[in-house]
């Protein structure tokens, strides 16, 4: 009876040693996950937004440039409204469009 007196103490003092081990852990990666997310809104708020530099509008020397720029700028719109192309690559193809 001794023997497996020693065997059921031992076998409880493991469960609960890694019951608590395990418990820490959990703790701790959530102080962690939650050091990191401070430290990243930190960044991103401390971060300077990127220039944004636009050329210049140019003038048109004619009308027919007006009217084949419009229908470009139209399927450009459809393009971007049926999600096809993101916001910057809109604006992209917009500015060079418009500065062409």
């Amino acid at each position: 009876m001794g023997l497996l007196r020693g065997v059921a103490r031992t076998a409880a003092i493991a469960g609960t040693a890694t019951a608590v081990s395990n418990r820490v852990s959990r703790r701790q990666a959530g102080r962690w996950a939650a050091k990191d997310q401070q430290q990243y809104a930190e960044e991103q708020q401390n971060a300077e937004p990127e220039p944004q530099y636009a050329p210049p509008p140019q003038r048109q020397a004619s009308g027919v440039d007006t009217n084949t720029k419009l229908a470009q700028l139209r399927e450009l719109g459809q393009l971007h409204d049926s999600g096809v192309l993101d916001d910057a690559e809109f604006e992209l193809q917009k500015s060079q469009i418009l500065n062409s």
